[in-house]
């Protein structure tokens, strides 16, 4: 990884989720420079940040793979062309020099000369919902989402939501920790219900109709308060803590450039070319008739993106390059 960028690049991509990594390699086989910008402080986007050891199955040429390791293939798949992660960063103001070319200010205080601007940014800046009685407690037992499943190998750990997320939780941990237990305030699911039933099958304790009101301990979180309804206020033994309460996300400052939205959404054409020159969009940020959001459809908007940036970016280059098979 390049740790500076200093000056021009030919294309800067915004989200460093599965669409904005192949994008990279993409852009590299182009011959471009590329630098790869985030909020999150990890590439991999929602993968990364919230289902890091689910397995997905819709990729193509992978019967199965983990998130974690679809991420690690898609910077190694990259890492030939050397892009420049900029990690931890916000993509803010959009200027323009006087040849047009896009100046794209950070958080950070740098402005990037581009050729191109590609948005991949899935569902734009996202944030967990806060667990509202824990406030303060984050990084001391209190997670709302789990990267490394041994961190919490032979904990107590209790999972507060009912959706996807918490019974993959739940079902990732179960054979690991020293015990899970998951809370929902109601008694029906938003997770799938095949899901619910593996979790059901397991020495999992499901309290429904309850809450979390209190984290104890000192340092670290030891324990929960867990008020269910109808029921005495109980206490959980709790080495840690999962909130798997959902997101929200927004387009943040991407919502000020003047791009034609639809909803939380960026219209773009075939091209995957927005209505602002030298900028498109690929991946589940973008709409269009038609539009299915898909990880795999993702790749193939991130190659038709920058094929067509490569003769905006450079006059003399071709729409199509060839195959990659073709150069060896």
């Amino acid at each position: 990884m390049v740790e500076a960028c200093v000056g021009d690049v030919d294309l800067v991509i915004v989200g460093a989720g599965p669409t904005g990594l192949f994008a990279a390699y993409y852009a590299g086989f182009r011959g471009f420079s590329t630098v790869v910008i985030d909020a999150l402080p990890e590439a991999g986007g929602q993968i990364t940040a919230m289902y890091p050891e689910k397995v997905i199955y819709d990729v193509a040429g992978f019967p199965a793979i983990r998130g974690r390791e679809l991420i690690a293939n898609l910077v190694a798949q990259a890492a030939p062309y050397r892009p420049t992660y900029l990690l931890g960063v916000r993509a803010e103001g959009l200027d323009r020099d006087p040849d047009g070319r896009p100046l794209l200010s950070l958080s950070d205080g740098q402005t990037l000369r581009c050729g191109a601007i590609l948005i991949t940014g899935g569902l734009g800046s996202f944030s967990p919902r806060p667990l509202p009685c824990a406030a303060g407690w984050t990084g001391t037992g209190l997670v709302y989402f789990v990267p490394e499943l041994n961190v919490l190998a032979g904990r107590d750990v209790v999972i507060v939501g009912g959706g996807d997320s918490a019974f993959d939780w739940a079902l990732a941990l179960q054979p690991i920790a020293a015990s899970v237990t998951l809370v929902h305030r109601r008694d029906a699911f938003r997770a799938h219900a095949g899901t619910v039933a593996k979790v059901r099958d397991l020495p999992v304790r499901i309290l429904v109709n309850a809450q979390v009101t209190r984290l104890i301990g000192d340092d670290e979180v030891t324990a929960v308060e867990v008020a269910v309804k109808g029921e005495e206020p109980a206490t959980l033994p709790a080495g840690a803590v999962v909130a798997a309460l959902g997101f929200t996300a927004d387009l943040g400052p991407l919502a000020e450039w003047g791009l034609t939205l639809d909803h939380r959404h960026i219209v773009v054409d075939s091209t995957m070319a927005t209505n602002l020159p030298r900028v498109f969009a690929a991946g589940d940020i973008t709409e269009y008739p038609g539009k299915v959001r898909l990880i795999a459809t993702g790749f193939g908007e991130a190659a038709t993106a920058v094929n067509n940036a490569a003769p905006v970016i450079d006059p003399g280059a071709h729409l199509f390059p060839g195959h990659s098979s073709d150069a060896g």
